[in-house]
């Protein structure tokens, strides 16, 4: 194992902890940008360091494809290849293979998929996704999984559930450098209580460095979401780190560690930052709108970030659409906010005041106290008062 958890706080079920990688000593809670093909798009890695990224993801999928694995490998891993000095995490591939490509095809041996460069059959299996994982270097390892969407019902969920505990078997004899290379588990079942509970039993008898809560974030009702979320973080070890995957949105992030979990993905930031829209306490704020041509003010006059500290939302209103430098502020401003939201709940956590920040994160998002009705009941759930 090559890594240590230490939980340096507590509130109920929510807790702040430090993860120490091999590359980097790490503050949970922790939002992960998604840098796909290695690199976050629009923003050079020194500027991740100044806004306090601790952990990028890397897409599996993309880099094998280019530019492959083996030259990462020869050049002396992903680290060095984008000059990151901080933790990375990469993903198995497989949920690219399901989400990209028409024709993929899951069996007992692994995932078949039309190759994107000439067409022929490509097969990708568990031993090779940590092979492939394994030459790119990463601190943080994903098991391959059969990724089924939320929303499919049936036995389809079953048959995924099981053959993904199947293949973390395979994962972890294939796995050959764990003293560097941390592989976590994924807990599948989809929106099924009982598998989920299996799925969990089961990862957590192979003793794995952490676990990832997978399959949601995929179109599932937020009162199941949160549920499933809640079931499995009561059921996972509280000395390992709990990873839910794919969530990003700052509502998801602050409901998911008041009911005990430490690590998120997602491209949300960033990509909707290219849509022209800024994060901001109250919620989103949309650069593109007319009203923004003349608008003096920072985008969030609350926001310590460069982009806040030196330009007008009149100036970024001009540059959306129509130039790259507006998706690149953005994407920096909403990085640093989803950075400040994860020091936030680090430090409310450590210094015993985070029911004060989960109250005052909800009522600036929602002013009128209209709190959708699944927040309430996570928040009971978490043994956290909103009623003031």
């Amino acid at each position: 194992m090559a890594l240590r958890f230490e939980v340096l706080g507590r509130f109920n079920r929510a807790r702040a902890a430090q993860l120490t990688l091999p590359h980097f000593v790490c503050q949970t809670p922790l939002f992960m940008p998604v840098g796909t093909q290695g690199t976050i798009k629009g923003l050079a890695t020194n500027q991740l360091e100044d806004i306090g990224c601790q952990i990028i993801l890397g897409n599996t999928y993309h880099l094998a494809l280019r530019p492959t694995s083996e030259l990462i490998d020869e050049l002396g891993g992903l680290h060095k290849f984008m000059n990151w000095p901080r933790a990375l995490l990469t993903d198995s591939g497989g949920f690219q293979m399901v989400s990209l490509l028409h024709l993929a095809d899951i069996t007992e041996k692994g995932v078949t998929f039309q190759s994107p460069v000439d067409g022929k059959p490509m097969l990708l299996t568990p031993e090779e996704s940590i092979q492939i994982q394994n030459r790119i270097g990463a601190d943080i390892i994903m098991a391959l999984d059969d990724v089924v969407k939320t929303t499919i019902t049936g036995p389809r969920i079953e048959e995924a559930m099981y053959r993904t505990l199947r293949w973390i078997d395979r994962c972890i004899a294939a796995h050959k450098r764990p003293h560097d290379q941390n592989l976590f588990g994924i807990v599948q079942g989809g929106l099924d209580p009982v598998l989920r509970d299996i799925c969990v039993r089961g990862l957590v008898d192979r003793n794995l460095p952490g676990y990832a809560i997978g399959g949601l974030a995929g179109g599932e009702d937020k009162d199941s979401f949160w549920r499933v979320v809640a079931q499995c973080t009561a059921a996972l070890p509280e000395d390992k780190p709990r990873y839910v995957m794919g969530v990003g949105y700052p509502l998801d992030i602050v409901v998911c560690s008041a009911l005990g979990a430490d690590m998120y993905d997602c491209v949300y930031p960033t990509r909707t930052a290219r849509f022209g829209t800024a994060l901001v306490p109250e919620g989103v704020l949309k650069l593109k709108n007319n009203a923004m041509a003349d608008d003096t003010r920072p985008i969030d006059s609350s926001c310590a970030c460069m982009v806040c500290k030196n330009y007008s939302r009149a100036y970024i209103h001009s540059l959306v659409s129509k130039d790259a430098m507006g998706s690149q502020l953005l994407s920096y401003h909403n990085l640093y906010f989803m950075m400040q939201l994860s020091r936030n709940l680090h430090s409310s956590i450590v210094q015993g005041k985070f029911p004060e920040f989960v109250c005052n994160f909800l009522q600036k998002m929602f002013p009128k106290g209209d709190v959708p009705e699944w927040v309430c009941n996570a928040m009971e759930v978490a043994e956290i008062d909103i009623s003031s």
